[in-house]
């Protein structure tokens, strides 16, 4: 099990992946400064808004600050968040628009040459996804497991005081990860396209990718199977709504 993922990334069409991602290099740092820099202020934004919005802090817990470095390293991890957000989705829109002049081994699916309308609708697709993703997480992701968190602390006699990094790091943790979770119609899609992974390795490698994406859960969520799935579940589930899309339109 694993061999055919693991062997897509030594195929001639990832290799060019990787090599147009290399050439590019520059513009991703470049991207990935902006959105840092960029991301700083907007961080302390954040931080106030949490602070002041209900619903993050449940009844009874009590959110403390234990040094004043904290709001400064919490301000740099969602500017690191933003960035790293900023250059994936460049990253994406790159090969989105280049395709088949990106991809000079493809033989297959993806159009020659420049294409603004794939640009855009990639574009398009990532913005729809992402807000899905933002919807997941602030309506049913955070309220659950903060709430869980919070009773959990009570059952077991302990006092519900949260520090403010780990409080914020973990809101804002969740937020980032669904975001990127729900862009993987458009990896994958982009990915089957271009030929550097198969339909069929997905498939003959489901139990790994599922293993894959409670694992991830695991390591974000409450080691419980309700929060195993709150996370992983939605990975597991737009994969197989790609795969399902995919073989419509190969017929």
């Amino acid at each position: 099990m694993g061999e055919g993922l693991l062997g897509a990334f030594d195929s001639p069409i990832f290799q060019s992946i990787s090599s147009h991602i290399d050439r590019r290099r520059k513009l991703y740092l470049g991207i990935f400064t902006i959105g840092f820099v960029a991301g700083y202020p907007i961080g302390g934004e954040v931080i106030e808004w949490l602070l002041e919005s209900e619903g993050y802090v449940p009844d009874g817990v009590e959110v403390i600050i234990l040094q004043p470095l904290e709001v400064i390293l919490l301000q740099l991890r969602i500017a690191a968040q933003i960035a790293f957000g900023m250059m994936v989705a460049t990253a994406v829109l790159d090969l989105a628009w280049f395709g088949r002049s990106a991809l000079p081994d493809s033989t297959n699916r993806v159009s020659p040459g420049v294409g603004t309308s794939r640009a855009v609708r990639a574009l398009a697709m990532m913005l729809a996804l992402g807000g899905l993703g933002l919807a997941y997480a602030h309506n049913v992701l955070i309220p659950f497991l903060l709430e869980y968190l919070a009773e959990d602390s009570s059952d077991s006699g302990l006092l519900n005081t949260w520090q403010l990094q780990s409080w914020v790091g973990f809101v804002t943790g969740l937020y980032f990860s669904s975001i990127i979770v729900f862009q993987v119609p458009i990896v994958t899609i982009l990915l089957l396209r271009s030929g550097a992974i198969s339909r069929s390795s997905i498939v003959e490698n489901r139990g790994l990718i599922w293993f894959a994406a409670l694992f991830i859960g695991a390591l974000i969520s409450p080691p419980d199977p309700i929060s195993l799935f709150l996370v992983g579940g939605p990975l597991l589930a737009l994969l197989e709504l790609t795969i399902f899309y995919d073989i419509m339109v190969q017929k």
